[in-house]
């Protein structure tokens, strides 16, 4: 594969996994969308329908890796580290270019995120945070404890996809993609509760940095204080995910 279709792959991937992603906790959380408050079941497959999607997508063009996280386990397993900026690159961009995506489609409701005179603060009609929508965000904030899930919870998607490649019938099958949206579909349910489950530096920098410079109303902090973990947890987990598999299969 070449740089560039690398490149074009990763971007289009990523958006759309982000478009699916960012668009489901967009749903969910925005008022005046018709599954608000729809739930964490519906963000989680939410999410694995967009890996499904993305991956799926970009597959032909670069293997629809979308994921630095997985670029690294696959570096420190196969030892090629050449292309790996090219993947970083592209999952950056396209995880920004998913977001202002996601952005748009709920445009009316971004704008509507404003507080009615006469609202009382803790009523349905109060504007609501909108940072989880494009990046994690903790509920509780303990740096350790918080990177201490996001390294086992990317090694718990990293090292099964590793394995995958072991099995032949799924590559032969084609479902490598649907098996892998399914693990992050369960991920998400059980492992997801205590950071949101980045599980991957480029689909939470990226929504961050665009969530620092849309023009939301009250849209609250984007919180870079916490932005070092959801971005260096899932590199370790990656690297550690590719140190176990090279070392034990």
């Amino acid at each position: 594969m070449s740089n560039g279709d690398i490149f074009v792959g990763e971007v289009i991937g990523t958006a759309i996994l982000i478009l699916f992603g960012a668009g489901v906790c967009a749903a969910v959380t925005l008022r005046y969308s018709k599954a608000r408050a729809s739930g964490w079941v519906v963000i989680a497959f939410g999410w694995g329908f967009g890996v499904l999607a993305g991956a799926y997508t970009a597959a032909p063009l670069s293997g629809g890796q979308l994921n630095p996280a997985v670029t690294i386990g696959i570096a420190i397993d196969t030892g090629k580290w050449g292309k790996v900026w090219v993947y970083l690159l592209g999952q950056l961009v396209g995880a920004m270019l998913g977001a202002v995506l996601a952005y748009l489609v709920y445009l009316a409701q971004f704008q509507a995120n404003v507080r009615k005179s006469g609202t009382t603060e803790g009523t349905a009609d109060e504007p609501v945070p909108t940072l989880g929508i494009f990046s994690t965000i903790p509920e509780i904030r303990n740096p350790v404890a918080n990177l201490i899930t996001e390294i086992i919870a990317t090694v718990s998607l990293v090292l099964p996809i590793l394995a995958f490649g072991l099995t032949k019938g799924l590559g032969e099958s084609g479902t490598t993609v649907l098996i892998v949206s399914l693990l992050v579909v369960g991920i998400g349910l059980s492992l997801g509760g205590p950071t949101g489950y980045a599980i991957n530096p480029a689909r939470d920098l990226g929504p961050r940095i665009v969530h620092t410079f849309l023009p939301i109303p009250n849209k609250g902090t984007s919180d870079w204080g916490y932005a070092w973990i959801p971005v260096v947890g899932p590199l370790i987990g990656g690297a550690l995910a590719g140190a176990i598999y090279n070392a034990a299969f």
